[in-house]
């Protein structure tokens, strides 16, 4: 309970500039209450670098279709199941994202407690990759502005793209 009344100050300190641009140490701050670091993370430099990477976008079905990291797999978070990564090895480099890699987070703990070796959280989720110029792709592949923002409550993290609700 300590963890949503911290996000919710951090949330309210940045409100002055949810209309500008969101100081990235309130971002960071935000981040760092949410995330228990059950899973390892990853940045966005670091994933660029990683060989044989699986990406994995833990969102819901209409956030993925509206864009999505270029080669994710949609996997869900409500109703993720072990079932959806039957042919990814146990040994394999998966990175989980979502919005901000609070359901990512979630997801990763089960994959881990399934005995996958290599999981990793990416820092800042979709918000962070498209926040740092890099691309994203819609449900036929084709590049998008579009990122699904989640809420307008999150949205307020994501400062590039084009932001939509439905």
């Amino acid at each position: 309970m300590n963890r949503i009344w911290t996000f919710i100050g951090l949330f309210l300190m940045a409100m002055p500039n949810a209309f500008g641009q969101t100081t990235s140490k309130a971002y960071k701050a935000m981040l760092e209450t949410l995330y228990k670091k059950s899973v390892p993370l990853i940045s966005v430099t670091e994933l660029k670098k990683m060989p044989n990477v699986v990406l994995l976008d833990t969102r819901s079905k209409a956030e993925y279709d509206v864009s999505h990291l270029p080669n994710a797999h949609w996997v869900g978070y409500d109703d993720f199941d072990l079932k959806r990564v039957p042919s990814i090895p146990r040994t394999a480099n998966i990175v989980l994202y979502c919005s901000v890699g609070y359901r990512s987070e979630k997801v990763g703990e089960k994959l881990l407690a399934a005995g996958y070796q290599h999981v990793y959280n990416l820092y800042g989720s979709l918000f962070e990759w498209v926040n740092e110029g890099n691309p994203v792709v819609d449900n036929q592949g084709k590049p998008t502005q579009r990122v699904h923002a989640y809420s307008r409550l999150w949205g307020v993290w994501l400062k590039r793209g084009e932001k939509v609700y439905e």
